[in-house]
C-alpha cells in the first residue's frame, strides 16, 4: 500500500492479502488454527512469528490482520489489535498497561461500562482513579502526579458531548510521563487526528460507525508496534478479547464505506441541530456543530465537523422524552450509535442508568435527555418524524 493515499483508497485497498485464488473480495479464514510443515517450523514460530505466520486464532488470523492494518493506515498509527468488543478494548488498553500502585486520572464524563472499569474493577486490583472534569485543564494539571500512568478520556464525551482538548490535556499528561489513551467513538475515524494531536493510544468501538449497520460487535486498539505488540498483545491473546475472523471480515467491508457513511450522517447531524435549535419544547439541543456549544471552536479544529450524534434535553423530563420516544416511527430506539439507521437513546434509564442521580446531574444526563445518532436517511424525513414526535409531547 502506497503511503500517499487519500483516506477514501486505503479504506477499500489498505492491508489487502489475497489467497493464491486472487479473489476481488478479502478472504475468511475461519480457522482457529494452523499448519506447520515440521515440527521445527512449529517451535521456530512459537519463539518469533513473521508477519503473515500465524499460530492460533486467539493470537492472530489473515482476515484479522487485514482489518488491523486497514485501519491502523487511515488512523496514521504503527500497529493495532483488534478486539472482540469496543469495552474489550477499552480495558485491553487500560488493564495491559496498569499494575497495583499505578495512579489513573480520567475525565468523569465517560460510558457506563467505562466508568464501572475505572470505579469498581481497576480499584479492586490497586489502582487510584482520579476523576476530573475534562474540559477543564486545570483540573488535569491539579490532579496529575508522578506515579500517573494513563490520562484517559472520551475526545467527545457520552452522551453529553463535550469536547476534550487533545493536545492540551496530552501535554500536560506527557509532562509526567503518563500515557494519553482517547476512546474515540464520537470522533469516529473518517473526522479523527488524535495521533497527530498528541495520544499515545485510540480505542474504537468498531461496533458503530466501522460496522455501520448493526451486525457484529468489535473493537480495536492503535497505537505505536512496540505497544500493541509487547503490552496489548501478550495480555489480550492470553485473556481471550481478540476479534473472530468473521467479525474481522465484516468491519473489512464497513471500512470500504465508513467515510461515505459518516460524512453523510454528520452532514445529516448538523442539518437536524440546526432545525431543531430554538424549539420552545427543547431545553438545550446539544451539538458540537452548533455555534452555541461551549467547545464548538476546539471541535471545529479537532474534527472539522460536529459528529454523527446530537442530544436534546426535552422540557418535562422523563415522561416528555418518553412521549417522544414512543412517538418517533422512522427513529428507532435502541441504545447502539453509528448506524446507518438512525437512533434515539434515553441515557438516564439505559446506558446511564447505573448512574447515582447526583453523578447524573454533576455530568448533565438530566430525565429529559435523549441521545439522538443521524444515520443515512433522508434529512427532511428525520426532520419531520421528530418534529411530528414533539408535537406529541
Amino acid at each position: 500500500m502506497k503511503k500517499d493515499w487519500n483516506a477514501r483508497t486505503k479504506l477499500v485497498h489498505g492491508g489487502t492479502r489475497r489467497s493464491q485464488y486472487n479473489e476481488v473480495s478479502e478472504a475468511i479464514f475461519l480457522t482457529q488454527g494452523f499448519v506447520y510443515d515440521s515440527a521445527e517450523q512449529a517451535e521456530a514460530r512459537f519463539v518469533q512469528s513473521g508477519p503473515d505466520e500465524f499460530i492460533y486464532a486467539r493470537y492472530g488470523n489473515p482476515t484479522v490482520a487485514m482489518f488491523e492494518d486497514r485501519i491502523a493506515a487511515l488512523e496514521g498509527a504503527e500497529d493495532a489489535f483488534a478486539t472482540a468488543s469496543g469495552m474489550a478494548a477499552v480495558n485491553g488498553a487500560l488493564t495491559s498497561v496498569l499494575r497495583a500502585g499505578d495512579h489513573v486520572v480520567a475525565a468523569r464524563a465517560l460510558f457506563g461500562s467505562c466508568l464501572y472499569i475505572l470505579e469498581e474493577i481497576l480499584p479492586r486490583y490497586g489502582v487510584e482513579v482520579t476523576l476530573v472534569d475534562g474540559t477543564d485543564l486545570d483540573q488535569w494539571r491539579a490532579a496529575v502526579r508522578p506515579d500517573t500512568r494513563i490520562c484517559f478520556f472520551e475526545s467527545v464525551s457520552n452522551p453529553t458531548l463535550e469536547v476534550i482538548d487533545i493536545a492540551g490535556v496530552s501535554e500536560i499528561a506527557h509532562g509526567v510521563g503518563a500515557l494519553v489513551i482517547v476512546d474515540n467513538v464520537f470522533a469516529t475515524p473518517v473526522f479523527s487526528r488524535a495521533l497527530e494531536q498528541g495520544a499515545d493510544v485510540v480505542v474504537y468501538s468498531a461496533t458503530k460507525h466501522i460496522d455501520g449497520q448493526g451486525r457484529a460487535l468489535g473493537g480495536v486498539i492503535l497505537g505505536t508496534r512496540e505497544y500493541i505488540r509487547k503490552t496489548v498483545e501478550p495480555y489480550m491473546k492470553h485473556t481471550g478479547g481478540s476479534m473472530s475472523p468473521f467479525t474481522a471480515w465484516i468491519m473489512l467491508k464497513g471500512l470500504e464505506t465508513m467515510d461515505l457513511r459518516v460524512r453523510a450522517q454528520a452532514a445529516t447531524a448538523q442539518a437536524l441541530a440546526e432545525a431543531l435549535s430554538g424549539d420552545d419544547r427543547l431545553a438545550q439541543v446539544i451539538y458540537p456543530g452548533l455555534p452555541g456549544h461551549p467547545q464548538h471552536d476546539l471541535a471545529m479544529a479537532q474534527m472539522g465537523a460536529g459528529g454523527t450524534v446530537l442530544s436534546l434535553d426535552l422540557k418535562g423530563g422523563q415522561e416528555a422524552a418518553f412521549r417522544f420516544l414512543n412517538a418517533l416511527h422512522i427513529v428507532v430506539i435502541s441504545n447502539n450509535l453509528g448506524d446507518a439507521k438512525s437512533i434515539a437513546t434515553h441515557p438516564a434509564t439505559t446506558t446511564h442508568q447505573r448512574l447515582p442521580d447526583a453523578q447524573k446531574t454533576l455530568l448533565g444526563i438530566t430525565p429529559g435527555l435523549v441521545r439522538l445518532s443521524c444515520g443515512l436517511e433522508d434529512a427532511g424525513d428525520l426532520i419531520a418524524d421528530i418534529r411530528a414526535a414533539l408535537d406529541a409531547v
